[in-house]
């Protein structure tokens, strides 16, 4: 049960029907892996912490650089050398001390991901490398769990939720192939610093809905920004029925 404290700090969800105080016990209840915490981790942690989300676990094993804090919000000048996880746990216990917060700060091992997602009830993508995403997704398809996914580059971003749950929903792996996927990473091709935020507050939102279970998710679409035109597509993403992942032959 929430405390009066709680109820107080809440009451702007809990005004709304789809959340109510039903909605937000949930919210409270839950538990959400956030792989990543620089761009786009850092307004998914602080949104989701300052929404009341129960139990955070977030993995880094990077560490803050200066040149980072352009844009992982999560972070400033006196987190610079310090691991990522550990910073963003800093800042997001001030923001919201009435939540729980485990860190992981360390590479996982990719044999090591199912374990881990097995404890969370959403998985929440927000890295970037097409190694632990594949990683991510496999795991979280042997799990079962659904998987929040988001990128940003450039000017550009893209969306989508993936949910093992339903057996109609199509996997990260459906719509990029390992063979044919490269790594194009902020350092090498920089990323202007609020699409960063856009793209991490709507995975954010994402996995609001899902938990609270009201609204459409995004499973079967990629939605994709694009900033220097303020303009955005969507686009269907069907399931692949030879998708070594999660086609059923």
């Amino acid at each position: 049960m929430m405390t009066d404290n709680e109820l107080l700090r809440y009451s702007r969800h809990i005004l709304l029907p789809d959340i109510d105080i039903a909605g937000q016990q949930a919210l409270h209840d839950s538990r959400v892996l956030i792989v990543g915490l620089g761009g786009l981790g850092s307004p998914v942690a602080m949104y989701l912490v300052a929404a009341g989300v129960g139990h955070l676990t977030l993995v880094d094993f990077d560490e803050v650089d200066v040149s980072n804090l352009q844009r992982q919000v999560v972070h400033n000048e006196n987190s610079v050398g310090k691991n990522k996880a550990q910073s963003a746990k800093d800042a997001l216990l001030k923001l919201n001390p009435l939540v729980h917060i485990d860190t992981i700060e360390e590479k996982v091992p990719a044999d090591q991901w199912q374990s881990m997602i097995e404890q969370a009830d959403i998985v929440v993508d927000c890295t970037d490398n097409f190694a632990t995403r594949f990683a991510l997704n496999a795991a979280s398809y042997q799990q079962k769990k659904p998987l929040v996914s988001a990128a940003a580059i450039r000017f550009e971003g893209q969306l989508s939720v993936f949910d093992h749950r339903d057996v109609s929903s199509p996997c990260y792996q459906c719509l990029y192939s390992p063979d044919g996927s490269e790594d194009l990473r902020c350092a090498e091709a920089g990323v202007v610093a609020p699409i960063v935020g856009v793209m991490g507050s709507l995975q954010a939102l994402e996995v609001i809905k899902l938990i609270i279970q009201s609204g459409e998710s995004l499973v079967g679409r990629l939605v994709l920004f694009d900033a220097k035109r303020h303009q955005w597509r969507e686009m269907r993403l069907p399931k692949d029925p030879h998708c070594p992942v999660c086609s059923a032959s």
